[in-house]
């Protein structure tokens, strides 16, 4: 009887040093998420407190709803910068570059992996490589290629300037690509039986099975194109064309910068582009998830 009991005792310590030591490690991780939380959360508050108040209680660091709101958006939309313009160019860029990427990407993925051979390998292959070269190391042959035809649609300040460099990227050929590969290719050939076109068979064979993956190449290209700063900077030299992220740089590098009517902007940039990933987000991740199979 005094080893059964000696036993109960052992193992009734050893479960409570368990216990503590998992109370203590559960305290560390939800400190810890609460922590990293915390600092990603604080600049979305920061940015929404801050556009209700004026431009000296934001330098004077004030977190506190402010009665600020209604001025700092009527100087926003009245502003010389047009800001409302801006938001039209933004939307415009970043819808059409998302349409025509996912169409061309989409294809290109597709044929990659439905048509194999050798040399589609190399090109593949190669065009992997091109994913290692940072773009401001393209920004120059670019800018001098489309310099050289000014005078038509596609020279410098030019929409489409700004459009065909995104249509294309080796990123989403290859996202589309690992999606493919788990595309039964028994469809295809029962496709290709009952008479249907390659073309056919794609638009009505594969793309309805890879609506997910559609969702998640259209949020980071529309996220991609709606947030691109650099290229447009170069590219478009009309006030007139300029992109949302082009207005809010301009406004913060102004002599006396009005920072309650440049957080107003940031969160009208911010939201509308978060709206779309609350929209897609189911199909995000599953996109995300059957791209790595």
């Amino acid at each position: 009887m005094k080893e059964v009991v000696q036993r109960n005792e052992v193992v009734k310590n050893v479960e409570k040093k368990k216990t503590s030591s998992f109370r203590f490690l559960d305290l560390f991780k939800y400190t810890a998420l609460s922590i990293i939380s915390f600092i990603s959360i604080f600049p979305f508050v920061w940015m929404i407190l801050g556009m209700t108040n004026t431009a000296i209680d934001i330098s004077g660091g004030k977190l506190k709803i402010g009665d600020n709101l209604i001025v700092n958006f009527q100087n926003l939309f009245s502003n010389d910068l047009n800001f409302m313009r801006s938001l039209g160019n933004s939307a415009m860029i970043a819808v059409v570059t998302t349409v025509f990427a996912l169409l061309i990407s989409s294809m290109a993925g597709y044929g990659f992996e439905i048509y194999k051979s050798k040399r589609k390998e190399k090109v593949f292959n190669i065009l992997l490589l091109s994913m290692m070269v940072p773009f401001a190391a393209l920004m120059i042959p670019l800018y001098r290629m489309f310099s050289q035809l000014n005078g038509t649609v596609l020279g410098i300040n030019s929409f489409l300037v700004v459009i065909l460099p995104s249509v294309s990227t080796a990123f989403l050929i290859f996202f589309f690509r690992q999606n493919a590969k788990s595309f039964p290719k028994d469809l295809v050939e029962a496709a290709r039986l009952d008479g249907l076109k390659e073309l056919s068979i794609f638009f009505r064979v594969y793309l309805p099975t890879a609506k997910n993956t559609y969702a998640a190449a259209a949020i980071i290209t529309f996220m991609s194109s709606w947030n691109n700063y650099l290229w447009p900077l170069v590219a478009l030299q009309s006030p007139d064309k300029r992109t949302v992220p082009l207005v809010l740089s301009a406004m913060g590098a102004s002599y006396t910068p009005d920072y309650g009517m440049i957080m107003a902007g940031l969160v009208i940039a911010t939201f509308t582009a978060a709206i779309v990933v609350l929209v897609f987000q189911k199909q995000f991740v599953q996109g995300m998830i059957g791209s790595v199979k």
